[in-house]
């Protein structure tokens, strides 16, 4: 599932969309690490790694005397990340484990100094487990840096909207919000049970610091960065083909499993010339957090 939305699902496999989907998550990783308090001769863990990005781009600004543990869930993504290290001839700076967020087996108390994850935390059902992993392997004064997504407000989105529909009695005009209803509640939980039981939106920024002040760090800070923008999504085979996070399914699949035939194409008539025209917008919930294991 990691693999597959990493290195195929996250950007429909199209090149050009690619580029600008990881254009994005750089910026994002360079918040992360200036956040993170590197410097050379440092090790850095950079958990649930992913493609790697975030230990590479350390890597870049700190030179040859920086070693990174890059530790992820999924042995494909690990694999592919081995490729790039080798294609970079960084290999020798780096460690890999495959392990979760909250169990970093591998990994010995206090001998790292800085802690960072890219879109990590929000699927760990245990975030304070893995906060805890974080300030056993930091060395005193050591820093976690943050980079979580929030999906809160995506999932109370479909909550309203299930409970207009199943308010209001069926007429022409609904149809349209009963598909877009079907389409956002196979991606997000749309009851608030639901809601409070996912680990991507049983959390909001305000609990995620206070799990991180519960495990032990000092010196926390947070920055809620909220960014609506046009689509970068101009193509209907790539807004099929995406999704917003690893565990929903793109557009495509949910159409082509819970819609009809007629449902498609009464669906696509309307919402494809939007998304063509780039007249939806695009709403992104990021917190920044960062912190510090305290000497004694």
């Amino acid at each position: 599932m990691w693999s597959e939305w990493v290195l195929h699902r996250r950007h429909a496999d199209n090149p050009e969309y690619d580029q600008i989907v990881r254009s994005a998550i750089e910026r994002h990783a360079d918040r992360i690490l200036d956040a993170a308090g590197l410097a050379p001769g440092m090790t850095l863990a950079d958990i649930g790694t992913g493609d790697g990005i975030l230990a590479f781009r350390a890597i870049e600004r700190m030179g040859p005397t920086l070693g990174v543990i890059l530790a992820d869930i999924s042995n494909p993504v690990l694999a592919h990340a081995r490729q790039q290290a080798v294609q970079r001839n960084v290999q020798h700076q780096c460690t890999f484990f495959q392990c979760p967020a909250d169990k970093l087996t591998g990994i010995q108390d206090a001998t790292v100094d800085a802690v960072t994850t890219r879109a990590v935390l929000a699927y760990v059902p245990d975030k304070c487990a893995a906060l805890r992993e974080f300030h056993r392997v930091l060395k005193p004064g050591g820093r976690i840096s943050l980079g979580e997504p929030i999906f809160r407000d995506e999932a109370f989105k479909a909550c309203v909207l299930k409970k207009h529909l199943d308010a209001s009695p069926p007429q022409s005009q609904q149809r349209f919000l009963t598909l877009l209803h079907r389409w956002k509640a196979a991606q997000f939980p749309d009851t608030e049970e639901g809601i409070d039981q996912s680990p991507i939106t049983n959390f909001s920024e305000r609990d995620l610091l206070r799990f991180v002040h519960d495990s032990g760090f000092v010196e926390l800070h947070l920055e809620l960065h909220i960014d609506v923008r046009p689509s970068s999504v101009t193509s209907w085979d790539v807004f099929i083909g995406t999704s917003p996070h690893p565990l929903a399914p793109p557009l495509g699949v949910i159409l082509a499993e819970q819609f009809t035939s007629e449902e498609r194409i009464f669906f696509e008539q309307i919402l494809r010339p939007t998304v063509e025209a780039r007249q939806s917008a695009s709403t992104d919930y990021i917190v920044y957090l960062s912190a510090t294991k305290p000497f004694a």
